[in-house]
């Protein structure tokens, strides 16, 4: 796939039902995806397939996933956005 392509695609997935969620998945879109290796971006695309209440948990702090799959990303996404937010 070519990579405009997967970022639209991934773009597109990005949007959720929250407004907050959305900004937050599109800043890590933008800013974090690009830097991320081919296993984190595959856990990225895992990531998407999860509930909003639970992403939105994860990436503010209040909550952790059970997936150790996901853990290393959820920690690095939240001090990203946390350094974006300061």
């Amino acid at each position: 796939m070519a990579h405009s392509a997967q970022m639209n695609r991934l773009r597109w997935r990005c949007r959720r039902g929250m407004l907050e969620l959305d900004l937050m998945l599109q800043q890590v879109l933008e800013q974090d995806y690009p830097k991320l290796d081919a296993a984190e971006r595959s856990a990225f695309e895992h990531l998407l397939e999860q509930s909003d209440q639970d992403l939105s948990q994860w990436l503010l702090g209040t909550g952790a996933p059970a997936d150790p799959s996901l853990q290393g990303l959820v920690q690095r996404l939240q001090a990203s956005l946390r350094e974006r937010s300061a």
